[in-house]
């Protein structure tokens, strides 16, 4: 077993550290009392694939409500090497990925080809955008009723949810924009042409996604320590298990983007001579 302090995969001492310091902030606002509530979700992030603890959260909130039909959507799924449904994937679930970077879906191509043989999978290079996303989708051959949607495209994000018609998720997974607080209306007026440059000019306040969500028919059930990620369930499903009320007020995270990149083990490997093995899963 090769370790990332290892000659092979030297880390620095300053990185070391950094990790150290995270992993101490994280346990310290994870003692808090708010945090302890058993119905709350971010206790129960993890990282397998995600960016941050979005793997765990989305465990935790299957586990309550049970996985139906064990398919995802996700928008802005990268190279696939760390996104929200990675690690769904590898338990058996079918779903779609879609990027607008062609050297992403290359590598999607290459590490995930058994899967996109064996239909498990169905990968697209589409720069989404509100009057294509239901095309795009659809052309995937996936419609209709689908336990989760991720969305994190950077920018027009709450303008492919509000387009989005052709698919009906259970539960939700969205970046919101945690500059603006709790309770601040705000989103990126709308541009066809955006790239995220890295600034704080991206996507919407956790207010105004959470407004459009439930006029959409969702709640609010939690985000991640991160700050990140807002998770959302479908209000005909069961919300007892959730914290109530399912506002911004009461689930918002701030930044903490200091937490990233969240540990997850060693280096992730793209090659695409060595391509993910097609896991079979007990009653999948």
């Amino acid at each position: 077993m090769v370790h990332p302090t290892d000659e092979s995969h030297p880390m620095s001492p300053e990185e070391a550290q950094r990790q150290c310091l995270g992993e101490i902030a994280r346990r310290a606002i994870l003692a808090q009392d708010r945090h302890a509530e058993a119905a709350r979700l971010v206790r129960h992030g993890a990282k397998c694939f995600s960016q941050g603890d979005e793997d765990g959260i989305i465990a935790e909130i299957f586990r309550r409500i049970g996985p139906r039909h064990r398919t995802f959507v996700e928008f802005g799924a990268g190279n696939g090497l760390e996104n929200n449904t990675a690690h769904l994937l590898l338990q058996g679930w079918r779903g779609a990925w879609i990027d607008g970077d062609p050297a992403n879906v290359e590598i999607i191509r290459g590490k995930y080809r058994h899967y996109l043989e064996a239909g498990r999978l169905v990968a697209a290079e589409t720069l989404l955008l509100p009057d294509n996303v239901d095309r795009a989708v659809a052309s995937l051959g996936v419609t209709g009723a689908i336990d989760l949607l991720s969305v994190d495209v950077d920018g027009n994000d709450l303008a492919l949810i509000e387009a989005l018609e052709c698919v009906r998720p259970r539960v939700v997974v969205a970046e919101y924009n945690a500059r603006y607080g709790a309770s601040v209306r705000w989103r990126m007026p709308f541009d066809a042409g955006h790239r995220w440059d890295g600034t704080e000019h991206f996507g919407a306040s956790l207010a105004d996604l959470a407004d459009v969500m439930d006029r959409r028919g969702f709640a609010l059930v939690g985000c991640n320590l991160v700050g990140t990620n807002a998770f959302f369930v479908a209000r005909d499903e069961d919300l007892a298990a959730f914290r109530a009320p399912f506002t911004a007020e009461e689930h918002f995270e701030p930044a903490r983007y200091y937490l990233l990149p969240w540990h997850g083990g060693h280096p992730v490997d793209a090659r695409a001579d060595r391509p993910f093995p097609l896991v079979a899963v007990a009653g999948a």
